[in-house]
């Protein structure tokens, strides 16, 4: 397999060689794929361990549904990978993207480009966030990629009339990990999870919608959701999925609708009797397979995507 970051320096080495000769904009470059640094230094609070990033991914690691998963690791400088649908067919709405992995790696491409390009076709700014991991030698090894998923919520605004999208409809996505780094983003807004350090972080790091999809470390041992998590009035909708038997508990969803149930914020839960864990859009035949479509129709509701 060849690794993510030699296609990456493939392709941007071949971009870099377009540009040159005046046939590319910026603009088309970021539609191609173009990582692009969210922060314009070091990031905040604590650094990863050091080490070159790479796929970490080995011939024995399991696939899902038949075929291999990019497994990045290593990733100290975050970054986002912009998916820009056709002008025309923009909805007006982005998404920002956080794969899982355990806060040990990104399943880069399972729960991060393969959900972007569906965004795309459903005519959705779709935003792949690669944050910070390995964190899972800290205690709060949710704080750095929640940090990043704010940035990167306050960076997609600020392109927002670049990209014809509207600055009040800005969602998060995450998956597993992802999702504990997009509930914990949404959640810690007063104060923001980092000090304000340019122009950027002027715009508001809250989204307007959040989708958990079977997300992970919400709830302690007893199935009672983490002291940290205050779910209020006011709060944006969420969307959430899990299934039955995913080793990684339902209880992380359950207690978390409860929550918002109780404090009145309108969302929604699909919980599958099957399906297991960690697999994004390739859920095969199983039942949790048709989470897309529960959350394309929650989307056609909010005014966020085109019927």
């Amino acid at each position: 397999m060849i690794s993510l970051q030699v296609r990456m320096v493939f392709r941007n080495t071949l971009f870099s060689m377009i540009a040159a000769v005046g046939m590319v904009t910026p603009i088309a470059v970021s539609q191609a794929g173009e990582s692009i640094k969210i922060w314009p230094k070091e990031p905040p609070g604590y650094q990863v361990p050091a080490g070159e990033e790479k796929d970490m991914s080995k011939p024995t690691d399991r696939g899902v549904e038949g075929k291999p998963v990019v497994r990045i690791g290593n990733v100290t400088t975050p970054t986002v990978e912009v998916f820009l649908p056709e002008a025309e067919h923009r909805s007006g709405a982005a998404v920002v993207i956080c794969p899982g992995g355990g806060f040990n790696i990104l399943a880069y491409d399972l729960e991060g480009t393969e959900v972007a390009e569906w965004f795309r076709s459903k005519g959705v700014v779709a935003v792949v966030l690669k944050y910070r991991v390995p964190t899972n030698p800290y205690k709060v090894n949710w704080e750095p990629p929640a940090q990043d998923a704010q940035r990167a919520i306050r960076w997609v605004r600020s392109q927002s009339e670049k990209w014809g999208i509207s600055k009040d409809k800005v969602g998060l996505l995450g998956f597993s990990a992802g999702g504990c780094t997009a509930a914990r983003a949404t959640l810690h807004q007063t104060p923001s999870l980092y000090e304000p350090i340019d122009e950027i972080d002027r715009e508001s790091a809250r989204p307007d919608f959040t989708m958990l999809i079977y997300p992970a470390y919400l709830v302690d041992k007893d199935g009672q959701l983490q002291n940290d998590l205050k779910v209020e009035a006011g709060l944006p909708p969420f969307f959430i999925s899990h299934a039955f038997d995913d080793p990684v508990r339902p209880e992380n969803a359950l207690a978390f609708y409860s929550a918002l149930k109780k404090a009145g914020v309108a969302s929604e839960l699909h919980l599958y009797d099957s399906g297991g864990h960690g697999y994004g859009l390739r859920a095969g035949k199983n039942p949790a397979a048709s989470w897309p479509l529960r959350c394309e129709e929650w989307l056609q509701r909010k005014n966020l995507i085109k019927p």
